[in-house]
């Protein structure tokens, strides 16, 4: 590459990486699930997990500088075929339970929006979750339809409104630390150097599919490695500002919700509302009243529409864009006059309204079932990234077939083992983030929980499987009528 196409700072490479990876809901959420502790197991996941996971990004797409940084590329190109088309499946249906919860939080934007202080947010936190469900399958049935048209201004709306919850995510942070200087008052007492120490216990496991969820997505900034500037310098020092910029918004930011919240009595509903509840309190604070709630639910509400309607399209056409007729079945190609992908929405409609419904029968109530799918989320998105610690490890296999300007760990042996380590960890922390602590352990709703956890990324990956067999038949059909 000439190097006027080089034109990349490191500086670049770390602010589109932060955009890509971090938001307010990751510190919020986490908090949520461990209150203080999680400033260690920050501590943790930032130097032993995100920064070897966003170097090893920068090594595979400097390997793979022609493949756009596409994982199901990698995987083509140091193992199989077949491994590559379930990568490249695995990308699209992880979003199935992400469309399955996303019209909950778009409602629930939109409530804080035309309600700041938060009624009719209640109201829809005690809706039985069967109304509730109906609302959001309604919700996600009429942006389904919206996606179809493809509402381009929508999607712009959503990159500014993103922006913007990006810069009150910042400003949330200096202002609530700095808010304790104004009123005199924290909110958890007795912070000592023990506050920030978490109990290793079985409790304590299940939350890590929470924070290997927060950090993961780095991949995305690995086609930019061949346009940065000295490359083998600036885009590992980038991503090791990245890793920074991450480690002080999430150490920052969980301070200073324990400064906001009693870390020792943590709302049931943080997960649901806590974002909207941190914005509330910041007003009140600085005598500011609802004016920060508002801007930034109304930030929310166009991110989240924006978000669904990218979220049903977008993974679709990178799945099926470039099918290969030996794994996909060429029915779910078919398009209509205005390009949509025909039976593709269709298998994206029954999925996730499945997934919006069937929760509903056996979890108690609305906030149970909010925490459940974000959980949910955190258990099955995390499986993408597997992939790339695979074409990680294959890549150190067969280190002498590729050439890359940029080299994260030079010892093939070792790399292979840093790969299989985050492999591994990212396998335990969904495995273990399938088992809630909520609710009383082998209760009926414990275990309908846990089956469900359990089942779902089985019969999501299951359905991967099963198209190769099917398109076996049918494309051969296919293509024999087109001959005869």
């Amino acid at each position: 590459m000439s190097d006027q196409n080089r034109n990349l700072t490191w500086q670049n490479i770390a602010l589109m990486g932060f955009v890509m990876v971090w938001g307010f809901g990751n510190v919020v959420n986490n908090f949520a699930n461990q209150g203080l502790t999680v400033v260690f197991s920050w501590i943790f996941m930032i130097a032993l997990y995100f920064v070897p996971y966003a170097l090893m990004v920068g090594e595979l797409g400097s390997a793979f500088k022609d493949s756009q940084g596409g994982v199901s590329a990698w995987i083509r190109s140091t193992t199989t075929p077949m491994l590559a088309f379930m990568a490249g499946w695995t990308y699209w249906v992880v979003h199935v339970p992400y469309l399955a919860q996303k019209p909950q939080a778009l409602l629930i934007a939109l409530s804080w929006a035309i309600s700041p202080s938060g009624e009719l947010a209640e109201v829809l936190k005690a809706l039985n979750p069967l109304i509730l469900q109906s609302m959001v399958l309604a919700v996600f049935l009429v942006f389904l339809y919206i996606s179809t048209k493809g509402v381009k201004v929508l999607k712009v709306i959503g990159n500014i409104a993103g922006m913007s919850m990006f810069i009150m995510s910042l400003l949330y942070i200096v202002l609530g630390l700095a808010a304790p200087a104004i009123t005199g008052h924290v909110a958890t007492p007795d912070i000592t150097v023990k506050s920030f120490v978490p109990k290793f216990d079985f409790a304590y496991l299940t939350t890590l599919s929470m924070l290997v969820f927060a950090v993961g997505g780095c991949e995305k900034i690995a086609p930019y490695v061949n346009n940065t500037k000295n490359p083998s310098k600036n885009f590992p020092k980038g991503m090791l500002v990245l890793a920074g910029m991450v480690a002080v918004c999430a150490l920052l930011g969980s301070i200073a919700m324990g400064m906001m919240f009693n870390a020792n009595a943590i709302p049931e509903d943080l997960m649901m509302n806590g974002q909207y509840y941190a914005f509330q309190l910041l007003g009140e604070h600085y005598g500011l009243g609802s004016l920060f709630v508002i801007v930034y639910a109304l930030a929310n509400t166009a991110a989240q529409l924006s978000a669904l309607v990218f979220s049903i399209d977008a993974p679709l056409r990178v799945l099926l864009g470039e099918a290969d007729s030996n794994f996909i079945p060429k029915a779910l190609s078919k398009t209509n006059k205005n390009g949509v992908l025909v039976n593709g929405y269709i298998m994206t409609a029954i999925l996730v309204s499945t997934l919006i419904v069937v929760p509903a029968l056996g979890i108690g109530n609305t906030n149970e079932l909010f925490n459940w799918l974000l959980k949910l989320n955190s258990v099955v998105m995390p499986m993408r990234y597997l992939w790339v610690f695979l074409a990680y490890m294959g890549l150190k296999k067969m280190s002498s077939k590729f050439k890359t300007e940029y080299k994260f760990i030079k010892s093939n042996k070792f790399g292979f083992i840093v790969g299989a380590w985050c492999f591994g960890f990212t396998a335990f922390a969904c495995i273990m983030g399938m088992f809630p602590t909520d609710v009383p352990a082998f209760s009926s709703e414990w275990i309908f929980r846990v089956s469900l956890n359990v089942i779902t990324p089985l019969v999501l990956m299951g359905i991967g499987l099963i198209l190769p067999v099917i398109a076996k038949k049918t494309n051969g059909n296919s293509e024999n009528k087109q001959a005869s």
